[in-house]
């Protein structure tokens, strides 16, 4: 097979013998993926396809012919590209529409390669200046930063990020972006956006086994995806105010680590007993979502790897989603609806807040009983829901239970898909549902 070649798009097939049923076809050294007009599951179909093809050794895919659509295209590229070529797809059709699928290919090759990267190459503050480097050269006069790492998390405060990195040589730290195309300092923030920057998670002194520790690399998908959703939106013509906010800490054990037992005072009051150092997620999102209500935003949206539990619920094809304001949640379900994105909502109510109970602090981080116990991506939700203003209005959490593959499938290479990217993205440049 050529490292270059052109893909068609067929409703009738190319050949007449006993191929002439099957998704790949090849004849006289062409590719066609072949799609009958009744076919079920076309987008999913696609993607399968263009993982057959990619594993045949084409480098770059060429698409050509009139019946690719953007819909159709945008899965063939999903399921094509991989950690060697994640932008490696040529478009066809009108201007506007190559532009539209180029801009999200180049976001989610930035996001999946950020994901994909060791331990050892991004460290907290490298994930910090990368998602820096990388929205600021999207509009470089309209956004600010700020990090603040090391120690001086303790002393402003920001307990959860201070406490889950400061057993590792890496410092942690917390990132603050602010994107404000009017310049105007007094412009209202429309959307804080709060990411988990895990880089690494041994699961501290509630150590993870060999196999539960190997790709948590990818612990940091939630921060590459918000990153992502920012970009993605500023490309795509963003025009409101919108802060980022990274929660950057490696989890690890040494003399100096947090440890069972402790007990955390944020910066709202709540006290928090350390049940399990493996649940630190949600430990270091708190600050990230105390610091988004701080701008009085009109959402708040965090999105994390940050419960087995939902994986288990939804099998690692959809990320969860969880709310405490209904109309939102169902917003965001369109939007992720029309960009092609699974998503499914699991349960959510205020009184989660009290499923992970102590004797000592208003609260656990966790369970100390496997995964958390029944009801763990809820209950994970239900303890961030202590720190979001207005009683959970505007706020949504992304459990992204389908952002990382530890092994190539059917319709994924091994590594970040960045599932949330595009949803997220939308949801910024939207009109709120009325």
């Amino acid at each position: 097979m050529n490292s270059t070649c052109q893909i068609s798009l067929i409703n009738q097939p190319i050949l007449a013998d006993w191929q002439r049923e099957k998704l790949v076809q090849i004849h006289e050294g062409k590719v066609y993926i072949y799609l009958p007009v009744s076919d079920k599951f076309p987008l999913q179909n696609i993607q399968k396809a263009a993982r057959s093809i990619e594993k045949m050794g084409v480098d770059t895919a060429t698409l050509v012919g009139e019946l690719w659509s953007e819909d159709t295209q945008w899965a063939f590229a999903l399921g094509f590209t991989c950690a060697e070529k994640l932008t490696s797809v040529e478009f066809t059709g009108e201007k506007s529409c190559v532009d539209s699928l180029n801009n999200k290919l180049a976001v989610f090759g930035w996001a999946r390669d950020l994901t994909n990267q060791t331990p050892t190459q991004l460290p907290p503050e490298s994930l910090a200046k990368s998602a820096i480097d990388y929205i600021t050269a999207q509009a470089p006069d309209k956004v600010t930063a700020k990090v603040i790492a090391g120690e001086a998390l303790e002393k402003e405060g920001w307990v959860g990020i201070y406490n889950v990195g400061k057993g590792s040589i890496h410092p942690p730290c917390l990132l603050e972006l602010d994107f404000n195309p009017s310049k105007a300092e007094k412009t209202p923030v429309s959307t804080c956006l709060v990411g988990k920057g895990i880089t690494f998670d041994s699961g501290g002194y509630s150590i993870k086994s060999n196999a539960g520790m190997f790709n948590m690399k990818a612990d940091m998908g939630g921060a590459a995806v918000v990153a992502g959703a920012l970009a993605l939106a500023i490309r795509q013509g963003l025009n409101q105010r919108v802060k980022l906010i990274l929660c950057c800490a490696e989890n690890m054990i040494s003399s100096h680590a947090y440890k069972l037992s402790d007990i955390l005072t944020y910066k709202n009051g709540v006290t928090c007993e350390v049940a399990n150092t493996d649940a630190e997620g949600r430990i270091v999102l708190a600050d990230g979502l105390l610091l988004a209500a701080e701008s009085e935003p009109a959402m708040i949206i965090d999105a994390a790897t940050l419960t087995g539990a939902s994986v288990m619920a939804t099998g690692g094809d959809y990320s969860a989603l969880f709310s405490l304001d209904q109309k939102l949640a169902d917003q965001a379900k369109l939007t992720a609806k029309a960009v092609n994105e699974p998503l499914w909502q699991l349960p959510l109510e205020i009184w989660h807040q009290e499923k992970c109970p102590s004797e000592f602090a208003d609260t656990a981080n966790s369970r100390p009983i496997p995964g958390g116990g029944p009801g763990g991506a809820s209950n994970a939700a239900g303890f961030l829901s202590r720190f979001v203003p207005n009683e959970g209005k505007g706020w949504l959490h992304f459990d992204l239970s389908a952002a990382y593959n530890g092994n190539s499938n059917r319709l994924w290479a091994a590594g970040a898909t960045g599932l949330g990217i595009a949803t997220i993205a939308n949801l910024l440049t939207s009109e709120p549902s009325k």
